[in-house]
């Protein structure tokens, strides 16, 4: 008798674990993507001069992002960002990365899909 409510008892812990579980999750939240881009949004909106403390951002948050949980986050946070504000354009953003000096393994798009990035 004690060994199979054990073996109940062990499996409705297995069953919590794997409908509780979550799924793989970074470090990176969408606060510390905004917090980082945000002296980028009035380059990103009429291109111009690129503020120094953009590409600081831009290379704070591509060294935070070493993980593939932290750098999809951040994909969908960038995604989110760039469609709750208004003006900014695509190829600006696109370009981004490469005029701060860094290479990033996905494209700054609406198209992206995120759970692809690696």
């Amino acid at each position: 008798m004690a060994r199979s409510g054990l073996m109940v008892l062990a499996g409705v812990v297995l069953a919590c674990l794997l409908v509780c579980a979550p799924y793989a999750e970074g470090t990176i939240t969408c606060g510390q993507v905004v917090n980082s881009l945000t002296p980028c949004i009035s380059y990103l909106r009429s291109g111009g001069a690129l503020p120094p403390a953009c590409c600081t951002g831009v290379k704070n948050l591509n060294n935070a992002a070493k993980s593939t949980p932290d750098r999809q986050t951040a994909c969908g946070c960038l995604k989110q960002a760039s469609a709750s504000i208004s003006g900014i354009q695509p190829a600006l953003a696109q370009g981004l990365p490469g005029k701060c000096g860094v290479n990033i393994p996905y494209s700054i798009s609406p198209s992206t899909d995120c759970s692809k990035v690696k």
